[in-house]
């Protein structure tokens, strides 16, 4: 899932990426995970200057749970 930044939080440089229509947005690795995820912790690393995206989407609700599973992350549903 794109997650565009559209408020300034305070999100560093190196975890943003501008396409080529000047639209701001999370930068992804390669593989397509967020660049600002730890992937051992399946924690952000920047929380406290996320993306409002990110702060208005609720850990464990629906949705959290349907892109996890969608997504094949180890902290799916059954957690």
């Amino acid at each position: 899932m794109r997650v565009m930044i559209i408020t300034d939080t305070g999100v560093p440089d190196r975890y943003i990426h501008i396409d080529k229509y000047g639209d701001s947005s999370m930068a992804r690795l390669d593989d397509g995970w967020c660049a600002a995820l730890d992937r051992n912790t399946m924690m952000c690393t920047i929380y406290e200057r996320r993306p409002l995206v990110c702060r208005e989407f609720v850990m464990g609700d629906y949705e959290c749970l349907a892109e996890r599973e969608a997504n094949g992350s180890p902290l799916s549903s059954d957690r």
